[in-house]
């Protein structure tokens, strides 16, 4: 649905608000044959019941969408208007591409997250402060934990009989490289490459999926500090080395693809994030988003052999 057009101080132009629900465009689409725009979520709605342009009655499916001209997102994206919580007491005014980013961190936000300060470390919305219960948070980590171990446990010599069958694949492979070199054979980087390749594959399945909460939480540019305390517990995790270090350069956005080189080109392909396959770097703030997992979403938005993004926040194990 679109913006309500009272929360923005000045006149907006016909051409930027949507038709179906009368506000400005928010997630804008095109029709590709009449160039009509509208809301995502309207369009959608409204195609569900009937396949026709709500402008020209033309007809209409999915499949004749797509993303609206860069010029009118610039139009968008300069736009000024009020914060959700201005009934709270937020009187900032903030330009329309910074607009989730603001909401997420505003302090009139009641689900904006806080640490608990009575000791045990919780992080919880705002509006939950006044029910939490250190006690109650605290046993509830003791519970999952035991659970997490008892599973651990249970799958303990499953998990062995696998990586007994890994090593002596890996092994067995090894010996066959040796082999090939006594004999110079020509294909043996080619092999090697393969092996290489399978060693990368079977390290990133080990690590669980994660779940990104708040995507407004990127650090962009992390120091060199942080990148160190990454790439330790990338290693950790028994990263192979050969990719070890072209990761963490992976980890600025100076080189990440061209959909996440800015605040502007992630806030407008921000949608797409639940398309991506995404690993935890275990026990950080940051997850992993390896190439090979990922062809789907397109050279725009995944590069080789994988992305590394730190969160200050909103990261976790997946279910």
């Amino acid at each position: 649905m679109g913006y309500d057009v009272l929360r923005f101080p000045e006149e907006v132009d016909e051409e930027l608000m949507c038709v179906i629900c009368g506000g400005v465009l928010e997630d804008p689409v095109m029709v590709a044959a009449c160039e009509h725009c509208f809301c995502k979520k309207c369009i959608g709605f409204w195609l569900a019941r009937q396949k026709t342009c709500p402008v020209d009655r033309g007809v209409l499916g999915d499949d004749n969408l797509k993303n609206v001209p860069r010029i009118m997102r610039n139009m968008l994206s300069r736009l000024t208007l009020t914060c959700e919580f201005k009934q709270q007491g937020c009187e900032a005014i903030i330009g329309l591409d910074a607009l989730m980013a603001h909401q997420e961190e505003c302090d009139f936000n009641p689900k904006k997250l806080v640490e608990c300060e009575e000791g045990c470390g919780a992080v919880i919305p705002k509006d939950e402060i006044v029910n939490h219960s250190c006690v109650r948070e605290l046993a509830s980590i003791v519970k999952m934990q035991t659970a997490q171990i008892e599973q651990l446990v249970q799958n303990n010599n499953e998990y062995k009989v696998k990586i007994e069958n890994l090593e002596n694949d890996v092994t067995i492979l090894k010996e066959f490289i040796r082999s090939l070199k006594r004999q110079n054979i020509p294909r043996l980087e080619i092999m090697q490459q393969c092996i290489e390749r399978n060693e990368i594959t079977s390290w990133a399945e080990s690590l669980n999926f994660a779940k990104v909460s708040r995507w407004g939480g990127i650090i962009s540019t992390p120091d060199v500090v942080l990148q160190t305390v990454i790439k330790r517990a990338l290693i950790d995790t028994s990263c192979p080395l050969s990719i070890a270090d072209e990761l963490m350069e992976n980890a600025h956005e100076r080189r990440w693809p061209v959909g996440l080189w800015t605040l502007e080109t992630r806030q407008i392909h921000r949608h797409r994030y639940e398309d991506y396959v995404v690993r935890r770097i275990r026990g950080k703030q940051a997850i992993l988003i390896m190439h090979f997992e990922n062809r789907h979403m397109g050279d725009d938005l995944i590069t080789q052999p994988g992305i590394v993004i730190i969160f200050a926040h909103g990261i976790e194990d997946a279910d």
